[in-house]
């Protein structure tokens, strides 16, 4: 992780003048930069679960800014399969410091149709990459579940409704359900399809009885044994899918999703699956809990030094407050308001700026 700049404000003259703005309780919080770099293709496209695409209005930076920060939490919802990941504490502060995790990012112009004139429109896409590195550390220090690599493909066993009976999506037909394909890749994992054989189209009624044992045989020959089974159907105001997440013959959820567009609904699916496998499978690193730590600083010669130091307390999300303690000529105590334990501190620790002094109470770092 870079060091961080500091405002090049010095204490030649002033002695311990910088002691006194610390016990005044005198935190300056300094601003941090973000660069990015220009990668040019053929086509641009995000590839993986450390990359993300988002529509912006317009190549200016703050336009940019803005979608980096869209993009960081599309990362972060495909990293943990938490679609609520921007909920969680200390993850706001992150997105908005989006701009520092991106490795490089690129622009692609795209050409469509308006669905009501017919007239051709353009829009501009915002390829970004980050750094997997810099995000894993993020999901670490906050708590955030990941859930791991490489990830299964559950086969969609999906049968659509319209009106006129209902009918199996496979292979050939699968842009009938692209809008379920296209959601779960935005969640970070990917569905496959049945071949569509005549045993497999025999299974409709199978999937629209909700019989997961005969869906599970049939699905044998596929791998892994992990099955998306679901029916489409009209109803008095739109379409409901209903669903059941099968794995290795074990039923891990059910549910039912319902929208005026039959799109919505279908893709649903995705979004329940998701929601599914990642609670069974998605796993945080131990942080500790929560709370209030007194944590000791050494090396702090002058006012740039506490400068320094303040500024990267306040530029990490684990750290909600920090409350000076007491000072001498070259110690810092604090008190520290935590969104994680020690843990989630250590895991942001700058090892160009701070280095843990042995394993002592309280918690000490030098400053280098």
């Amino acid at each position: 992780m870079p060091a961080i700049k500091t405002s090049g404000w010095t204490s030649a003259g002033y002695g311990p003048l910088w002691l006194a703005f610390l016990l005044a309780g005198m935190l300056l919080a300094l601003p941090g930069s973000a660069g990015a770099q220009r990668v040019e293709g053929d086509r641009a496209a995000a590839e993986g679960v450390y990359q993300a695409e988002v529509q912006v209005r317009s190549q200016a930076a703050d336009e940019r800014d803005r979608g980096f920060s869209r993009a960081l939490a599309q990362v972060l919802t495909k990293l943990s399969g938490d679609r609520r990941v921007a909920e969680r504490p200390g993850i706001a502060g992150e997105l908005r410091r989006a701009g520092n995790k991106v490795r490089s990012y690129d622009y692609r112009q795209d050409e469509g149709r308006s669905p009501t004139t017919g007239a051709p429109i353009y829009t501009t896409t915002l390829i970004v990459r980050f750094d997997p590195e810099r995000i894993e550390d993020i999901a670490a220090a906050l708590g955030v579940p990941v859930w791991p690599q490489p990830r299964p493909k559950p086969v969609l066993w999906l049968a659509i409704d319209d009106g006129s009976g209902p009918r199996l999506v496979d292979v050939g037909s699968a842009d009938a359900a692209r809008s379920a394909l296209d959601r779960a890749q935005d969640r970070g994992f990917r569905l496959g399809l049945p071949a569509g054989s005549a045993a497999e189209q025999a299974a409709v009624g199978a999937i629209w009885r909700g019989d997961v044992a005969a869906i599970a045989s049939i699905s044998a020959r596929y791998s892994p044994q992990m099955q998306l089974v679901g029916k489409l159907y009209r109803d008095d105001d739109g379409w409901t899918a209903d669903w059941i997440m099968v794995d290795n013959g074990r039923e891990l959820s059910s549910w039912s999703s319902h929208d005026r567009s039959a799109l919505r609904a279908m893709a649903g699916g995705a979004d329940g699956a998701a929601d599914a496998l990642a609670a069974r499978y998605a796993k945080a690193e131990p942080i500790g809990e929560p709370g209030r730590h007194q944590v000791s600083f050494s090396g702090i010669d002058s006012s740039e030094d506490y400068m320094r130091l303040v500024a990267w307390l306040r530029a990490q999300s684990v750290v909600r407050d920090v409350k000076p303690l007491h000072a001498t000529a070259d110690r810092l105590d604090v008190e520290l308001d935590l969104a994680t334990g020690l843990a989630g501190l250590r895991r942001v620790l700058d090892d160009e700026l701070l280095v843990e002094e042995g394993a002592g109470e309280p918690v000490a770092f030098h400053l280098r």
